[in-house]
């Protein structure tokens, strides 16, 4: 592929899309409620939204990198863990992980992974 930036774009937009449908419509009012019990404010101004921006196009960045070397299914894998499985570790560890929010989480951003993949595998390439 000459040029990865179009499908590494398009792969960067279905996260940012599937993080906020997620996040924002699905989730939001759990994340609020796990939030004031900790007699914290929810994280949701402009900024923290266009660090997920940037967070949505590293994670495709990274899966682009990784369907290059490796079959679909563990490029997805690796991409999942590195993007995932990793920072809910730290989150957890910082103790503002609501843990039951993972039953919805892990099937959802496996999703999220899997169709950024396949728009990255399948996207038409050039000669």
């Amino acid at each position: 592929m000459k040029h990865p930036v179009i499908p590494i774009l398009a792969a960067a937009i279905w996260i940012v899309l599937s993080e906020f449908v997620r996040n924002e419509f699905l989730l939001k009012s759990y994340w609020q409620r796990h939030y004031a019990d900790m007699g914290l404010a929810f994280p949701d101004a402009a900024l923290n939204g266009a660090t997920w921006a940037l967070w949505s196009l590293c994670l495709s960045v990274l899966l682009w990198m990784l369907l290059k070397r490796f079959a679909l299914i563990e490029g997805i894998g690796v991409a999942w863990f590195a993007g995932f499985l990793m920072m809910w570790v730290v989150t957890g560890n910082l103790g503002v992980l609501p843990f039951a929010l993972l039953l919805y989480a892990v099937p959802l951003s496996l999703l999220e992974v899997a169709g950024a993949a396949l728009i990255l595998h399948f996207w038409p390439r050039q000669a």
